[in-house]
C-alpha cells in the first residue's frame, strides 16, 4: 500500500472554504479517478499557524501501478484545477510513501 501525501499550508483568508470543498469535492474526486481506494485530510498539531495552519491530504494506492497511472492521466488536470481555485493561497508540496506492515 502507498500513500500519496499532500502537505498543504492554507491561508486563513480562505481555510474554512477549502477544508469544506477538500471533504466534500476534491478528495472524493481523487478516490473517482479510481487510482486510490480511499482518502483522508488530515490537521498537523503544534505547528506554528500565524499564516494558517497545516493539512496533510493522504490518498491511498493499492500499488505503484495505480499511483504511476494517476501522475500519468490525472495529476496535470488536477493541479490545474486546484491552482485556478486556490492560488498563491495555499502552498503545497507532495509526498509518496509506503505503508510498513
Amino acid at each position: 500500500m502507498l500513500v500519496y501525501n499532500v502537505t498543504v499550508k492554507v491561508d486563513w483568508s480562505i481555510h474554512d472554504e477549502w477544508v469544506k470543498w477538500m471533504l466534500n469535492e476534491h478528495l472524493p474526486e481523487m478516490v473517482t479517478t479510481g487510482c486510490f481506494t480511499s482518502s483522508k485530510l488530515l490537521r498537523l498539531l503544534e505547528t506554528e499557524e500565524n499564516d494558517g495552519p497545516t493539512y496533510a491530504a493522504q490518498y491511498f494506492a493499492e500499488n505503484k501501478a495505480d499511483y504511476d497511472r494517476y501522475i500519468k492521466e490525472h495529476s496535470a488536470a488536477v493541479r490545474k484545477k486546484y491552482n485556478e481555485r486556490w492560488g498563491d493561497r495555499v502552498i503545497a508540496f507532495r509526498t509518496l510513501m509506503q505503508v510498513v506492515e
